[in-house]
């Protein structure tokens, strides 16, 4: 069961306990949270098992999102990915802020920035990653982890960010020993772009709020990156 699962079923347990120390006081019958317990479980299977917990994602994500800087933050980590994959040669097919949007896009989860993974997907059926590639993608994944500690000194997202990585350290079959150091220092490298490039961050953040697409997204930190250029 993934994380937002595990909250919704937080929330419904809370709900239900709310509801039942309430009910007396407020004449509930006491069959409406009965009926509110077999209707929250059966939501909770079906989402579970039958939209792999995305109504759940979005649920939760949807409360989060009430808060400024969880959406500041959110922001942020997407374009912390977007900028360095753009910086990296890695291009970028698209991007969800939210978990209603990755829906929508029939994404899992709260979605992200979707990358064009092809060239590692084909070195990995030849066996032949190369250490250079390892170190692209790796930086990628981390840059959401890393923008977000460089603006708030610590980072709430990228749990799956870390999973991807860390899925790559398994099949490529080396140490946690030397997978714990590659994940800092692709933090580091992300980190060092994302602040030699600042300007073009900022203006990446402003296209993503406004939702433009990724054409767009590209055109802003070229511009900035030819106006610093200059």
């Amino acid at each position: 069961m993934n994380s937002a699962s595990l909250n919704l079923v937080a929330l419904t347990l809370f709900s239900l306990v709310m509801m039942s120390l309430l009910g007396p006081m407020l004449h509930l019958s006491p069959t409406v949270p009965a009926i509110a317990t077999f209707a929250m479980l059966s939501l909770m299977a079906i989402d579970t098992f039958g939209l792999q917990g995305r109504f759940g994602a979005i649920v939760i994500d949807g409360f989060a999102r009430l808060s400024p800087e969880h959406r500041a933050r959110v922001i942020r980590h997407e374009a912390g990915h977007f900028l360095v994959a753009h910086l990296s040669g890695i291009p970028v097919t698209g991007y969800t802020l939210t978990a209603w949007e990755a829906f929508r896009q029939g994404q899992s989860g709260q979605g992200g920035v979707s990358f064009d993974t092809q060239e590692l997907e084909q070195e990995l059926k030849r066996g032949i990653l190369s250490n250079q590639l390892i170190d692209r993608y790796c930086t990628v994944w981390m840059a959401g982890t890393a923008a977000e500690t460089l603006f708030y000194g610590n980072a709430e997202g990228g749990a799956d960010d870390r999973q991807k990585f860390r899925t790559l350290w398994f099949q490529l079959k080396r140490t946690n020993a030397e997978g714990a150091l590659k994940e800092k220092g692709a933090i580091f490298q992300a980190k060092s772009l994302i602040q030699a490039q600042m300007q073009a961050f900022e203006a990446l953040v402003i296209a993503m709020e406004q939702r433009a697409s990724v054409e767009a997204c590209c055109r802003a930190i070229e511009e900035q990156q030819a106006s610093q250029a200059l």
